[in-house]
């Protein structure tokens, strides 16, 4: 192993959460012209830490490999759309933001979240560390930063008059690499009185429905509430509120705030969900050392159903070219053997290939040409925003198909 230790608390990794095997970076998008070249596959190999029970992969490509020219707009989600402008909405009346709070939102993507606070005159900076998304944010007139963030990038923001009264961070804590950096960052620009919420996905989701697919390159870290707790509480921090969301496949909205705040104790619905991960075995390594024989039952299942859908002459495509999507086709060995194409509504992803497995990417409106008898939803957390868009297949007797927890046919 190259990193040997867990990035939480520095124990040795001693013991598997689950290995997914080899496997591309998952926004590592093919173009035409690079077909013919060699790809870099890396360990795709989830480790547990015996002392703080964090899920963790070994860092294998930097953020800048990952992150700098990045393939993800938020703003091609209509549910995720509606999801940010609910929170921002939540936000303002619990905690009765106005114009003389500042807001700051890490990873702030194209802006797709910060413009509902501007909407209501509320100050705002954004900090993406991809430059093509961050411009999209300027150009839409989002007050963005390009940097990654970490406790540097905090002592300038600070220096410029920065200091936050809320921080925002939906999807960015499960990708960081130098967790321990960033939460001290977060520490320092937090006001003391301030709220942060960092959004990400629930490992006892995650370990209930079989959603291995949401583990891959990008993903560094899999927190449930015990071991997120642990992290802030090293740098003076508590959790004092938890939501439990139903995005991305269920995920936690953790409220934090400083050791000091004695205007914040902890709610009701922070303490119930702590007891169910203890009653669920959270605390106890065993029981994620049972994930694995769960994640071989998926794959053989999915493989059956799209073996015998091939020699029974039917076709299956894709819906979408998700991360999550490339990790499940290429653990499973997937290619256009059993998947002729699939489709993705964003324009930065058409006309491209799926990376390892090197399925072609077209627009939506390829289904209605090629009338397939199955469309595999790859964004299985979006399952009913895409059955909506896409209940014409039905006309010809199309059905859909879930892959996750497991396949599951959908007339």
């Amino acid at each position: 192993m190259g990193q040997s230790h867990c990035r939480s608390c520095g124990a040795m990794l001693n013991y598997t959460f689950v290995d997914l095997g080899m496997s591309p970076l998952a926004n590592s998008y093919i173009r035409p012209e690079q077909l013919a070249r060699m790809e870099p596959f890396y360990p795709l190999h989830a480790y547990v830490c015996e002392k703080c029970l964090l899920v963790q992969l070994e860092q294998f490509s930097s953020p800048h490999e990952i992150f700098s020219d990045y393939a993800y707009f938020s703003s091609f989600s209509d549910s995720w759309l509606a999801h940010a402008k609910a929170y921002v909405d939540m936000m303002i009346n619990r905690f009765r933001l106005d114009q003389r709070t500042k807001v700051v939102e890490i990873a702030s993507n194209d802006g797709y979240l910060l413009k509902n606070f501007v909407a209501r005159g509320i100050p705002v900076l954004g900090v993406e560390p991809a430059g093509n998304v961050a411009d999209v944010a300027t150009k839409n007139g989002i007050n963005t930063r390009v940097a990654f963030f970490g406790e540097k990038t905090a002592l300038d923001l600070k220096g410029d008059g920065w200091g936050a009264d809320l921080i925002v961070g939906n999807n960015v804590l499960a990708h960081v690499p130098d967790v321990n950096d960033f939460v001290k960052g977060v520490k320092v620009l937090l006001n003391p009185t301030g709220i942060v919420t960092m959004e990400f996905p629930h490992l006892l989701q995650l370990m209930e429905y079989s959603q291995f697919d949401t583990i891959y390159h990008e993903h560094f870290s899999y927190f449930s509430f015990l071991s997120v707790e642990q992290v802030f509480a090293r740098h003076g921090m508590k959790i004092f509120d938890v939501d439990e969301l139903p995005t991305h496949g269920g995920s936690l909205r953790i409220y934090v705030c400083h050791n000091g705040d004695e205007s914040k104790s902890m709610e009701a619905g922070a303490r119930d969900l702590k007891a169910r991960e203890v009653d669920a075995g959270f605390g106890d390594l065993n029981h994620y050392l049972s994930f694995r024989s769960t994640v071989e039952a998926t794959k053989r299942k999915l493989l059956s159903f799209l073996i015998a859908a091939r020699e029974g002459k039917k076709q299956v495509v894709g819906y979408g070219a998700p991360a999550k999507g490339n990790t499940l086709l290429n653990y499973c060995g997937v290619g256009t053997d059993l998947i002729d194409y699939t489709v993705d509504r964003s324009p930065h992803k058409q006309g491209q290939f799926l990376p390892g497995v090197h399925i072609p990417i077209y627009a939506p409106d390829k289904i209605s040409q090629t009338r397939p008898d199955f469309v595999l939803i790859l964004p299985w957390n979006l399952k009913e925003e895409v059955m909506q868009q896409m209940s014409f297949i039905r006309e010809w007797g199309g059905k859909f198909v879930i892959p996750i927890p497991e396949v599951t046919v959908c007339p």
